[in-house]
């Protein structure tokens, strides 16, 4: 599933694309997606897409009338084509821009999404209760700490909950409690006040550079420009179990957390 550092690469992408364009049509091939595509988008064509924004993994493509919602899903993919262009089995949507080009969005899956978020309209509820993206000055280690008092769940699930901090998803997860030394099994409330300032901090720091390399490419995320991206050569530790650790030599485990793979170095995270 493409994460924060995909979806942040796709909105930089499409952005300088589709910013100051009008939408003059909304054509969706496929209206039964993760949840069924509202006629309720149509209310964007005639205006202007003031801005793409991201919250979490979704995208938002500000109008004046309200913004067009927008998500990946498991393999899903935004990229700006010719109108004209030959339309592919799995390009169920195009978001028709005044300009001869489209925004289309290709999901073999399915698990994508298009919703409407009307400018007077209450917040849709999917947006309810997200914490601070990790990237604001609004996600720091005191909230970590704090959040994690009494806590028994495994660092590695509270760090990747969406109510404590957004878009922290497993691969980054994984990657974020090796740079901080953290075994990811150990209790989130069992955790100091010093060391999740270091893994608040880490998590900034390994979300910075994926976006800045374009992401991570693990099984088929292409970015708005069609390519891959390239963080997947700097991993530490996620996706490489018997191999030694880049620190110390020691081999890299592996376990199931929460139902999701980790991968953790058993003498440098404690």
């Amino acid at each position: 599933m493409p994460e924060l550092p995909e979806v942040e690469t796709t909105r930089r992408g499409i952005a300088p694309h589709v910013e100051g364009k009008q939408v003059i049509a909304v054509r969706v091939r496929q209206p039964q997606l993760r949840w069924l595509v509202p006629d309720s988008v149509q209310l964007a064509v005639g205006y202007e897409i003031r801005a793409v924004r991201r919250r979490a993994k979704y995208l938002l493509l500000d109008t004046a009338a309200g913004s067009i919602v927008l998500h990946l899903g498991m393999s899903g993919s935004l990229t700006v084509q010719p109108t004209d262009k030959a339309v592919l089995k799995h390009d169920h949507l195009d978001i028709v821009l005044d300009d001869g080009y489209c925004l289309r969005l290709n999901d073999p899956r399915r698990f994508g999404a298009c919703l409407w978020q009307g400018a007077d309209e209450p917040e849709l509820k999917l947006f309810a209760g997200l914490g601070p993206e990790p990237l604001t000055d609004a996600f720091d280690g005191a909230r970590l700490f704090e959040r994690s008092r009494g806590r028994t769940v495994a660092v590695k699930n509270f760090i990747m909950t969406n109510a404590v901090v957004v878009g922290v998803g497993n691969i980054y997860a994984n990657e974020a409690l090796f740079m901080s030394g953290i075994d990811p099994r150990r209790a989130a409330g069992k955790v100091s006040r010093q060391r999740y300032q270091a893994l608040a901090q880490n998590i900034k720091t390994v979300l910075a550079k994926a976006i800045e390399q374009g992401g991570t490419t693990l099984r088929d995320f292409l970015g708005a420009d069609g390519k891959p991206g390239y963080f997947r050569i700097q991993l530490k530790v996620y996706g490489k179990a018997g191999e030694a650790c880049p620190v110390c030599g020691t081999a890299i485990r592996s376990l199931n957390i929460g139902q999701r793979n980790s991968f953790y170095c058993p003498k440098c995270q404690r």
